[in-house]
């Protein structure tokens, strides 16, 4: 069985492409579409959190009880989630307080300590989530 991962993180990449032919058949090229959407978060964030998360490992600077802090407002966030979760690393994201709950609550639902941060104030205010992500 050629096609069953350890994990979903094999699923990551390698996302099927197709050939567009009706809507291109007036141009004189041939064109493809690559289908992300196959990713396991349907995003082409989870290649991203992917290589960030393995980098990071490869360098050395996550180790077995590492914490993993990002800002978000979606897809990167619940691609990282979803890589730590996997990897085994703690996952805390900082959010704007415009992210929608049914997001927020897919992000705890993953296993992430979700911090909800007003989104009407300076970057460099202490209550930003860039500067609660900072601090955490």
């Amino acid at each position: 069985m050629s096609n069953v991962y350890d994990n979903i993180l094999g699923l990551i990449g390698n996302t099927p492409m197709v050939k567009l032919n009706t809507v291109t058949k007036d141009i004189p090229a041939t064109v493809y579409a690559k289908l992300e959407s196959y990713n396991p978060g349907h995003s082409t964030k989870d290649r991203i959190a992917l290589h960030i998360i393995e980098n990071a490992e490869k360098k050395g600077l996550l180790k077995e009880d590492s914490v993993v802090v990002e800002t978000t407002s979606g897809n990167t966030g619940f691609s990282i989630a979803m890589v730590c979760i996997i990897k085994g690393y703690k996952c805390i994201l900082a959010v704007s307080d415009k992210t929608k709950p049914e997001k927020i609550a897919y992000l705890k639902a993953l296993g992430a300590t979700v911090y909800i941060c007003p989104a009407n104030v300076p970057a460099d205010d202490p209550r930003s989530y860039y500067e609660v992500a900072k601090r955490i």
